[in-house]
């Protein structure tokens, strides 16, 4: 579903076009109608807007937020640009007794506003002066169209003003609709600004594009050339990035041309991933939701590569138990023949002492690729042994180590009973024990 736009006319005297799919190559002025362009207009976003106004600032909306209203949808996070700088919205804010919070983004011109409870991130225009490929030094400017130049992908550099104007500079909205991925100007510079951007390409690439392989020659050339700066970008930047990616369409795709391009090595994964392996399990969880580790558990082959990962990208303990789980039980802990398929994954979770094996239970079906015992799983309420040491003590059973092995013995019988036998069974049983 596509924004509908209206193509205005750059010179005063011309009349207004009616409604049309946007087609331009060259910066030009379009005007987006749509319902989830006009809900973003809350009490908070019309304060901020007469703010600027009053001065004279211009502000827009960028990056991210234009692309997703373009494309029919209500962005969830809305940064804006402008051409005011940080003292002057400092200044401007304050006489207006607006409330600034997270000052941590001035020094790179950003500051956020708090108005009617909602916070409005707010960026002056910037040029990059100084970049070492992973921060750059800015320059503050009031030229949209170098603001736009920095950016990465074609897509995110656009511009949208208060009033519905579209501002493009680089033929985003065209590769948008055309659903193309490319980089703002020349790949090797864009990539040589920031390295993680090379991972950012192959996540807009599953978010957007319609099918693989639909890659620009010179793009993957640029990135195969400048895959080794990815060595220099923190782990928990490229792990942010490499999950998006996981979770995103084309995945089987994308994780075997990173092999290819050298990037694996750079990002935490082993040399020797199984990639067959991560083509099975990438087709078995297509539809289940699985979580960014199920799927890259199946490149893995054994727990020292999840240490390895762990040591790169400082992976969550609630990422590296479920690692260690999958590679450990994908294998030994399938379905039973017979009637009772899901008895052995059962059975586990009622021995188990560890915490959300539940859940990794769900991820170890999904990986292999179990849809219809995965519901069945889902829907199972695990059962609570109906027996307690009280029982057993109104029956006469004192002794605390009589009460512990009558109690095993009994659990025994109600796992061999398929959960299903209640108390008064139970404890008829213990009477022929």
């Amino acid at each position: 579903m596509w924004a509908e736009v209206l193509l205005l006319p750059c010179r005063a005297g011309l009349r207004l076009l009616p409604p049309l799919r946007l087609r331009h190559r060259a910066p030009a002025a379009m005007k987006l109608q749509s319902p989830q362009f006009q809900a973003l207009f809350t009490p908070g976003l019309r304060s901020v807007a007469e703010l600027f106004e009053k001065k004279n600032y211009e502000l827009r909306i960028a990056g991210g937020a234009v692309r997703d209203l373009l494309s029919g949808m209500t962005p969830q996070d809305i940064d804006f640009a402008t051409t005011a700088t940080p003292a002057e919205m400092k200044e401007m804010f304050t006489s207006a007794g607006v409330r600034l919070i997270n000052n941590k983004g001035e020094k790179h011109g950003t500051i956020t506003a708090r108005l009617h409870e909602q916070n409005f991130e707010i960026t002056t225009l910037r040029i990059d002066v100084v970049t070492d490929g992973r921060h750059a030094e800015v320059e503050f400017t009031t030229d949209w169209e170098k603001d736009a130049e920095r950016r990465d992908l074609t897509v995110n550099s656009m511009f949208l003003g208060l009033d519905g104007m579209l501002y493009d500079f680089f033929n985003g909205y065209e590769d948008l609709k055309n659903k193309k991925i490319r980089f703002v100007g020349k790949a090797s510079e864009r990539i040589q600004e920031d390295y993680l951007r090379i991972l950012r390409y192959f996540r807009f690439y599953g978010r957007i594009a319609e099918k693989p392989g639909d890659h620009e020659p010179t793009t993957l050339q640029a990135i195969k050339e400048n895959a080794r700066g990815l060595a220099g970008i923190s782990g928990e930047r490229i792990w942010v990035e490499l999950k998006k990616i996981l979770l995103g369409n084309h995945v089987n795709h994308l994780v075997q041309l990173m092999y290819e391009l050298d990037i694996a090595q750079y990002i935490g994964l082993p040399l020797d991933g199984n990639l067959e392996e991560f083509a099975r399990v990438a087709k078995n969880t297509q539809n289940l939701c699985p979580k960014p580790m199920t799927l890259l558990m199946s490149l893995f082959k054994v727990k020292d590569d999840i240490t390895n990962l762990d040591l790169r990208l400082k992976i969550s303990k609630e990422e590296k138990n479920l690692g260690f789980f999958l590679v450990k039980h994908r294998q030994e802990l399938t379905k039973a023949m017979g009637p009772e398929p899901l008895r052995p994954y059962q059975d586990f979770i009622m021995d188990s002492r560890e915490a959300n094996t539940n859940s990794k239970i769900f991820e170890l079906l999904k990986y292999q690729g179990e849809e219809h015992l995965l519901r069945e799983m889902q829907q199972w309420t695990v059962p609570t042994f109906p027996v307690s040491g009280h029982d057993l003590r109104k029956m006469g059973v004192s002794s605390g180590k009589e009460i512990g092995t009558a109690l095993q013995q009994l659990r025994n019988e109600w796992k061999k009973s398929g959960y299903h036998m209640d108390k008064e069974e139970l404890l008829s049983c213990l009477k022929k024990l």
